[in-house]
Order: C-alpha cells, then structure tokens, then sequence
C-alpha cells in the first residue's frame, strides 16, 4: 500500500504569494503550484549526500534525489520545514542556507503531477546518517561529476526535479561549494 498521509500544505502563485492551503495529495492529482523545498548537503570531502526513496512513497518511489525534499505545512516557515524534515528523513541537522528557487513541473505514470515553487537550500554536514526507513529506502555520498555520470548512464534512476535542479544550478553549486 502506498503511503498517502493527509497534510495541508500551501498553495502559491508563479511568485510564491500565498493562495491558500490545499491537501497535498489534492494538489498533486489536480497540478496545483504549491510550495516545496530541496535540500542539498555536502561533507567536507565536496560530496553530495544523496538519498533513495523509499519503496512506500505515492510517486518515485526508489528514485534517487537530493538529500530531502518535501513541502512546508500550511502556517509552517519553509526554514522551520526545512529542518523538521531533514531531521525527520535523514536523523541529523546542520546549518542550512536559501540559495536559489525555481518552478518546475511534471506528470508522473501515475496521474499525479509535480508543480512546485522550489527552494533549495544547501549545508555542510560530515556526522552520522540515521535514515528513516518509511521515507528513504538507503543513501550515498556522492561528487558531482559521479552524479552527473551516473546520470547520463541512468537517467531513469533520478528524480525529475533532481535532474532538473542539476541542469539549472550546476555552476552556482560548484561555486557554492568551491568556497
């Protein structure tokens, strides 16, 4: 059974103004835009913490994608979000920082849509990794160039709006994290 737990979360226009709330899985049958967030964390070594999602989630299950990623709540920050769920998907917290945002949007085999207001954060991170196992199926350290690799060789492997992400932000995350 897949996992479909009611949430509220925030409807938004093409500036990310607040519509409303609308419930998540209404949002994602209807392609409603609606807030969300991705998070990005490197150790010290440049490599980039990548997750597989769990085999249990309502789309892309066992993709891989960015470290976290998930909506804030209806009334909830995006900061306040944003640490909620890295703690609550991967078991640790760091220092996280806005760095840019984007719409994307997409339709899954399933009749479900992506479109989302996306801001993505990134942090550094070199502690232990407690995974959730109702949220992530397993994770790795990666650098970017075996992402990219990986990537290209196995597309079908990734998450659209990771992928997407990539394509958009590559050089401002190598200058980010050359830093």
């Amino acid at each position: 059974m897949l996992k479909t737990e009611s949430e509220m979360i925030i409807k938004v226009d093409e500036n990310d103004n607040v519509l409303g709330a609308i419930e998540k899985m209404e949002a994602h049958y209807k392609g409603v835009l609606h807030r969300a967030f991705s998070i990005l964390v490197f150790n010290s070594n440049k490599q980039l913490l990548l997750q597989r999602r769990s085999l249990s989630k309502y789309h892309t299950p066992g993709l891989w994608t960015n470290t976290c990623c998930s909506h804030p709540r209806f009334g909830e920050r995006t900061e306040d979000a944003v640490n909620r769920r890295l703690q609550e998907e991967m078991g640790f917290q760091c220092e996280l920082s806005e760095r840019f945002d984007f719409i994307y949007k997409t339709m899954f085999e399933t009749d479900l849509h992506e479109y989302e207001f996306d801001h993505v954060f990134i942090g550094y991170y070199d502690g232990d990794v407690a995974i959730n196992l109702d949220e992530v199926a397993e994770y790795k350290w990666l650098d970017l160039d075996a992402i990219k690799l990986d990537i290209e060789k196995s597309p079908e492997q990734y998450t659209f709006w990771f992928k997407h992400l990539l394509a958009l932000f590559e050089d401002q995350i190598r200058a980010y994290i050359a830093r």
